[in-house]
């Protein structure tokens, strides 16, 4: 216990007590602001996020680049009730400048079409080190997993 205690001390003495977050724990909150920003149909803020030669690839080969989801966003092709992450799945993996976040995620919304959109999938997010930052550069959804899949 004094070991434990003298350890802790002389780490407060050296400033290491208050050391910055991983690049997981960056690239998490970044994913979170991301899919907060998908969900309030935020363009400005999925900018500041997204790459510049961002592709997106869902579940049925349909390939959206960052002009395109930022324009869905602007028109509110889709209002969200539910953009979100479940079951505390979210899984970031960093291997150098690359960083991956897989999850469960919860989507549910009207289309101004008037169509409906309620389903659960997974989703692979990979982020890439930029001198600007942490970018969400790739990301891959799976089709809709079956009811309580």
């Amino acid at each position: 216990m004094k070991t434990r205690l003298a350890t802790a001390l002389l780490a407060l003495q050296l400033g290491f007590a208050h050391a910055a977050p991983s690049d997981a724990d960056t690239v998490a909150a970044l994913d979170i602001a991301y899919q907060d920003a998908v969900k309030r149909n935020d363009a400005d803020t999925m900018a500041r996020i997204v790459h510049d030669d961002f592709t997106l690839v869902n579940g049925k080969g349909v390939v959206t680049r960052k002009a395109a989801l930022l324009d869905e966003a602007i028109k509110q092709t889709v209002r969200y009730e539910h953009q979100e992450v479940i079951d505390q799945s979210r899984q970031v993996r960093v291997l150098g400048d690359t960083a991956v976040v897989t999850a469960k995620l919860w989507i549910k919304g009207t289309f101004a079409n008037g169509g409906a959109i309620d389903k659960v999938l997974w989703f692979s997010d990979t982020y890439v080190r930029t001198p600007q930052g942490w970018k969400y550069y790739f990301g891959q959804a799976s089709l809709a997993l079956p009811p309580g899949g």
